[in-house]
């Protein structure tokens, strides 16, 4: 694993919780499917079954293209050909609220190459990846990908069309490579090229120092993206789960060091909680949404914390439009 000093043992409450009929796919069962876009399709489909059995079935609703008529909405987004079908009241919803454009940014540096369960952190996170591009193509959503490690290894534009979500799972099927984590360049790529607002996922152990983070991801703020960060680590380098004396390797740099666990553990989990904090810190202070996942956990949490951001994201626009409505009357 890499020796890096970083992390901290909690993961961010997600919103909804868990629901305890939902019945999740054990991660080491998943990864044995070896097509990655069928294996996406499984934990998407696998999903929507668990929202309709559980209590927050109602989640998916806020995705759909259109919301019954409250009490001043304006008139002129009433859709009357959907009234005199259903003979209900519905609102076209805005543009800025139902049609996503998407970008993944996918780390593949050296360090996400570890694992302790029989698959890497780079098989999750490019499960991850996968299964949030397969999604957002079932809700007619654009998807774009920027895979990096310390430089941009694939950069694939956000699209939606006939063969971009095929293109985009083979350019995830590629290995891990280089050496450090930098993901300023696969930033500057987006803020560079995307003119138009829209959300950024990052997915990466962040493993790296939180000197320059703030920086990097206030410049994807600042050109109004929102940004949810998935963090992928291994339980054992949260726990820190070792045992015995043993030669360790710093994956990303090559360097062995020779270790006893428990001369170290106490210093490790400081220091990986310090780092942890950093990251929450820059988190708030940008509004930024940032969860924790561990590679035991189902895929399907995910989609939560991805469907959770978008939410809020879709509420933040509504609130804007009324307000632009409000001012001009």
């Amino acid at each position: 694993m890499a020796t890096s000093p970083d992390q901290q043992s909690g993961t961010v409450e997600r919103a909804p919780p868990r629901s305890g009929n939902a019945s999740f796919v054990d991660p080491s069962s998943l990864m044995k499917i070896k097509n990655l876009q069928m294996r996406a399709k499984v934990i998407v489909e696998g999903f929507f079954s668990g929202l309709h059995r559980s209590p927050y079935h109602g989640f998916s609703v806020e995705f759909s293209e259109y919301r019954q008529y409250t009490p001043g909405d304006d008139l002129r987004y009433l859709d009357w050909r959907l009234y005199a079908r259903s003979d209900r009241y519905y609102i076209k919803r805005f543009e800025d609220e139902t049609n996503l454009r998407c970008y993944v940014l996918l780390d593949m540096s050296q360090s996400m190459g570890y694992g302790s369960r029989g698959y890497a952190k780079a098989d999750y996170a490019r499960t991850a990846a996968a299964t949030l591009a397969y999604f957002l193509a079932l809700q007619r959503d654009a998807a774009g990908l920027v895979t990096f490690d310390d430089r941009i290894v694939e950069y694939l534009p956000a699209r939606f069309r006939p063969g971009h979500l095929h293109r985009l799972m083979m350019c995830l099927e590629n290995s891990v490579s280089g050496n450090a984590t930098d993901v300023g360049p696969a930033i500057e790529q987006i803020a560079r090229t995307v003119t138009k607002r829209g959300m950024v996922v990052l997915i990466s152990d962040l493993l790296a120092p939180n000197d320059a983070l703030e920086t990097q991801l206030g410049y994807l703020r600042s050109r109004g993206h929102d940004v949810v960060i998935l963090r992928v680590l291994d339980s054992t380098e949260v726990s820190f789960e070792f045992s015995d004396p043993a030669m360790f390797e710093d994956l990303e740099s090559g360097r062995e060091l020779y270790v006893d666990p428990e001369g170290v553990r106490e210093s490790y989990l400081a220091r990986f909680a310090e780092h942890e904090q950093g990251i929450r810190k820059v988190c708030a202070n940008l509004g930024i949404d940032y969860y924790q996942l561990t590679t035991d956990q189902p895929l399907e949490l995910t989609l939560f914390d991805f469907m959770h951001a978008r939410m809020r994201r879709g509420r933040q626009a509504a609130r804007r439009q009324r307000g632009s409505r409000s001012t001009t009357a």
